[in-house]
C-alpha cells in the first residue's frame, strides 16, 4: 500500500475512534435513558469499525501506527473543540506539536 493511500487510512481510523469515543462520552454524560443507551451502543459500533478499518491493511503496524497516533491526536483535538467547546491548552499545544513532528519524522525517514 502507498503511503497515501496508508494516510487515508489511518485518518479514517482515527475519525472513527475518536468519534466513537466522543459519542459513548455523550451518552455518558448527556441526554437520559434511551437516548444515553442509544449513544452509548452506537459509539460501540463506531468503535468496532475503527478496529476493522485499522486492522484490515496489511503493514508495517509499528511504524504506521506510530503515525496514527499523529493523526489521532488532531482529529481527536479537532472533535474536542467542536463537539465539546473545550479549546487546547498551550501545554497541549506544545505537546501536540512533539507528537506531530513525531509522526512526520516516521512517516518521511527513509533507511
Amino acid at each position: 500500500m502507498n503511503l497515501g493511500m496508508a494516510l487515508i487510512f489511518l485518518t479514517l481510523a482515527a475519525v472513527l475512534e475518536a468519534g466513537g469515543d466522543a459519542l459513548v462520552r455523550h451518552g455518558l454524560f448527556s441526554g437520559s435513558g434511551a437516548t444515553r443507551f442509544a449513544f452509548i451502543v452506537l459509539g460501540g459500533l463506531v468503535l468496532l469499525l475503527y478496529g476493522c478499518s485499522v486492522n484490515l491493511p496489511r503493514w508495517d503496524f509499528g511504524r504506521l501506527l506510530g503515525v496514527y497516533v499523529a493523526l489521532f491526536f488532531v482529529v481527536a483535538q479537532a472533535i474536542a473543540w467542536i463537539a465539546f467547546h473545550e479549546r487546547p491548552s498551550l501545554g497541549i499545544l506544545v505537546g501536540g506539536a512533539l507528537i506531530v513532528s513525531g509522526g512526520l519524522v516516521m512517516t518521511l525517514w527513509r533507511t
